[in-house]
């Protein structure tokens, strides 16, 4: 295994220092999913829940939690974002979340994918919690992560 960034020679966490890596294009993609009932994924698609429409409210939570990645998770960079799609779809067992983030950046924007997949999904069972106690979220995962010079 290859040394960990996040930490000095001391094994003590730090901020990586970014300042000398090139400004590139960077995109990551992630997804995740929630299970749930067949009634409670019904009520979501028919837009009938208590709490409004779970789709639109969580793929916006997703967008706002990639841009508040670097203050919920200590070591991560704050990075401006040039894009941030969420996108949830229902199918025959729950929904599946998507999250692309792109920047121009010294640093990958991984973690914001991941924080806004994991976001989305925690607030479909929020809006979700009081009719269905049996939903899973799992699967979160990096799909994809790329950088290129910028020409």
């Amino acid at each position: 295994m290859s040394r960990l960034t996040h930490t000095d020679e001391s094994g003590r966490a730090h901020m990586v220092y970014t300042g000398d890596k090139p400004v590139q294009h960077r995109t990551a993609t992630a997804s995740g999913r929630i299970e749930m009932q067949p009634e409670t994924l019904r009520l979501v698609a028919e837009n009938m829940m208590k709490k409004g429409d779970v789709l639109t409210v969580a793929e916006i939570a997703g967008i706002q939690a990639a841009k508040l990645c670097g203050t919920l998770i200590p070591l991560c960079h704050n990075i401006a974002l040039d894009q941030v799609r969420v996108s949830l779809e229902a199918d025959e067992k729950g929904i599946a979340a998507t999250a692309t983030v792109r920047c121009s950046g010294r640093t990958g924007v991984e973690m914001e994918a991941l924080t806004a997949v994991s976001v989305a999904l925690l607030t479909v069972y929020d809006m979700c919690k009081a009719g269905d106690k049996t939903m899973v979220i799992n699967d979160v995962k990096l799909i994809t992560k790329e950088k290129h010079d910028i020409a």
